[in-house]
């Protein structure tokens, strides 16, 4: 295992396999997998040893939480994989201030958006 890698099981509690990401979007495991390889979802190995999960923060009310896919996008787009694009949205940034992930669940992406931007360029 990297280093250098973040440790998401640390920043992230609660987490659901592709089965259960897709019970919660009401589609089907095949589809989370499409929709993560689309950047609209991600994914990570949280443990060791573990199979790759989807964070539960990134659905809310039975969708993909607004600004999430772009966010993703973005950082995708600038490099990022999805371990560390995780571990920047999971992360406490006192420019935003708090997590990424919390203040777009608020309805609050503008800032995270500019961001995000700002990071992958």
């Amino acid at each position: 295992m990297d280093t250098d890698a973040p440790d998401l099981g640390s920043l992230i509690a609660d987490w659901l396999d592709w089965k259960a990401a897709g019970e919660a979007l009401g589609v089907s495991a095949s589809k989370v997998r499409q929709l993560i390889r689309d950047h609209q979802l991600a994914a990570a190995v949280p443990v060791a040893g573990g199979g790759q999960r989807v964070p539960a923060e990134l659905l809310m009310g039975g969708e993909i939480v607004k600004g999430v896919p772009g966010v993703l996008t973005v950082l995708h787009d600038g490099g990022y994989d999805d371990r560390e694009a995780l571990a920047w949205l999971f992360t406490a940034d006192d420019s935003i201030p708090g997590r990424p992930i919390d203040a777009l669940r608020e309805n609050r992406g503008t800032e995270v958006k500019r961001r995000a931007q700002a990071m992958a360029f």
